[in-house]
């Protein structure tokens, strides 16, 4: 059982962390997404 509860709660952490981890090293969508080309819509 505090095996379970150990995954789960690392699966919080890790839940929570991951955005605000990978926008401080500029890898959200938007970033990935844009480039110095114009875009002409």
């Amino acid at each position: 059982m505090k095996a379970f509860a150990s995954a789960v709660a690392m699966m919080i952490v890790v839940t929570v962390a991951a955005p605000v981890a990978l926008d401080e090293i500029g890898f959200s969508a938007a970033d990935r997404s844009t480039g110095r080309d114009v875009r002409l819509d």
